[in-house]
């Protein structure tokens, strides 16, 4: 290697990838960031004005920086993109922006990254390009036909251009069950929520307790142990929702996200406008009919707008998807601080979404990558 290639390469300069470099600069290795984007914490000024985090202040932040009382017990989107910015500022980290990773290879006892403005080298890479990296719209048939707006929940910001007007929210994730309460407060006609599976809707907290610091004990303890718990919290604290249309997970909380590794909905006003008639749910989207969409129980329906929270891809099958080292969804085998047996000082940190929250999770990787790396340079 050259005198002025990293020891590391960290590709994503979001939460993630800040917090690694971060780790590392305190391990006394020297790392390049790399990003897509144009200036750190700028993806989440840019998610939907109503958003806020799951997590709780003192369970969301990074690596050697708290995040202030100002911010509140749930953080807003904005706030958390001024952090980011900081908490950059404060580790001395200066990512490369604008530069897209393209292809990662393996080159000896090092790795080649190639990118849209050159070629770089670096001992171990660190990918860490975020959760919610590459949105998915389905294919439904039809969907050509449709003459109305079309979005994905990461295009969507406010209720104001969808007022007065009739919008079909696809997916009953979180981004899903928040949009479709967003839309019902800010004055569209009708809202409904099209469900293929059916979520497990939780509680933001239970009492003064948040959420997912009780979820920190849930992770590691047998689904048929706790979830009889969670489903007598659900009904005592939210109700019966099956009263308003919403269907019933066919498994508990813990069981369902180890099965699909879908974290719960959290409740942030969804239940408050199922209860009030303002979200309708539906079934899963079958097809398009021009402007009408076909459900899978063969009801027909004509939104004005579509309202796509169907997911993302983790965009990593054109970076590594040769060396495998992900799964038939594209997601790592081995995520955080173990590097997969195959790819040698390749980690993924930050495309893992557990129970606990993705940020706390974060936050024990990164910790945990930089000693593992630490701990292999000096070896070699």
């Amino acid at each position: 290697m050259g005198r002025d290639e990293p020891d590391v390469l960290v590709v994503g300069a979001g939460p993630a990838g800040l917090a690694v470099a971060a780790c590392l600069h305190a391990q006394g290795i020297s790392a390049l960031v790399v990003d897509r984007g144009g200036s750190a914490g700028e993806s989440w000024h840019g998610r939907y004005d109503r958003l806020h985090l799951h997590t709780p202040r003192v369970q969301s932040a990074l690596p050697g920086m708290r995040l202030t009382r100002s911010y509140g017990r749930w953080v807003s989107k904005d706030d958390m993109g001024d952090y980011v910015r900081r908490y950059a500022e404060r580790n001395g980290i200066r990512p490369r922006f604008g530069t897209q990773v393209q292809r990662i290879d393996p080159d000896g006892s090092g790795w080649t990254v190639q990118t849209d403005a050159g070629q770089l080298s670096a001992r171990q890479v660190v990918i860490a390009t975020g959760y919610s990296n590459s949105p998915v719209i389905p294919r439904w048939p039809g969907l050509e036909g449709f003459s109305g707006p079309v979005l994905h929940a990461w295009q969507y910001r406010s209720a104001a251009p969808f007022a007065g007007r009739s919008v079909l929210v696809v997916g009953a994730g979180n981004s899903g069950a928040e949009i479709a309460a967003d839309l019902a407060e800010g004055g569209a006609t009708q809202v409904r929520l099209a469900i293929r599976t059916a979520p497990n809707i939780v509680p933001r907290q239970v009492g003064p307790v948040p959420t997912t610091l009780l979820a920190i004990g849930m992770e590691y303890a047998p689904a048929h142990l706790v979830d009889p718990v969670n489903r007598l919290l659900q009904r005592g604290v939210l109700g019966d929702l099956t009263r308003y249309g919403m269907p019933t997970a066919r498994a508990g909380v813990v069981a369902q996200a180890r099965a699909t590794r879908t974290t719960p909905t959290i409740d942030v006003g969804l239940v408050a406008a199922l209860r009030a008639g303002q979200v309708t749910p539906v079934p899963a989207v079958e097809r398009f009919d021009g402007d009408t969409v076909v459900l899978s129980d063969g009801q027909r329906i004509t939104p004005d707008a579509i309202i796509a929270a169907t997911g993302y891809a983790t965009g990593l099958v054109r970076l590594v998807g040769h060396l495998g080292v992900l799964d038939a969804l594209g997601r790592p085998l081995v995520a955080g601080r173990t590097a997969h047996r195959d790819a040698p000082g390749l980690r993924f940190v930050g495309l893992t979404n557990p129970l606990k929250g993705q940020l706390l999770q974060i936050s024990l990787d990164a910790r945990a990558t930089a000693r593992a790396i630490a701990r292999e340079l000096r070896v070699t």
